[in-house]
């Protein structure tokens, strides 16, 4: 009779767990990635979307299915940001979106961790994405690399890095 009870009451928690709203007014991604080695352009992404489901309590039925628009990427600079949307970089009129989706959320002794599939440029790797989670604030951070996602890969290591660095805020209401 325990055992059933535990079973119906995991049951009604899992069914419990209700999407979040991204607030789309606040959410950004930043990026940071160097520059003819001596610099570094920085840079968001807005319009974020998707569905979080997350429970501190219940991590194994909590998931991400985030996207932001690839056409945002703002760096201050009008024309760099015209050059990122075309084909040489996030070609954003056949791939509009960069997207996530978790397979996995775990709690570390910093915060959380993820394991998903990062789709970006029409490429879908395997990514984790270290984060916290305080006050309907998400905050995560991730290295990638730009020559995996065949992003601006005519352009060579030596006038941009191949890394770089994210990092992601998320509010939800």
């Amino acid at each position: 009779m325990k055992k059933l009870l535990i079973l119906i009451f995991t049951a009604v928690l899992s069914f419990n767990l209700q999407a979040q709203s991204i607030d789309k007014t606040k959410s950004i991604v930043n990026f940071k990635i160097g520059n003819m080695k001596i610099s570094s352009v920085k840079g968001t992404f807005s319009n974020m979307s998707g569905s979080i489901k997350f429970d501190e309590s219940n991590l194994k039925n909590s998931s991400f299915d985030v996207c932001v628009d690839a056409s945002t990427v703002n760096t201050k600079n009008k024309n760099r940001d015209k050059t990122l949307t075309e084909a040489g970089f996030f070609d954003v009129e056949n791939y509009p979106k960069i997207c996530f989706v978790s397979n996995d959320i775990y709690k570390t002794p910093e915060g959380y961790e993820t394991k998903g599939k990062l789709s970006m440029h029409g490429v879908t790797k395997d990514e984790t994405i270290s984060f916290t989670y305080t006050n309907n604030h998400f905050n995560g951070k991730l290295e990638v690399s730009r020559e995996a996602y065949k992003i601006g890969d005519s352009m060579g290591n030596f006038l941009i890095s191949d890394t770089a660095k994210l990092e992601i805020d998320c509010f939800v209401k």
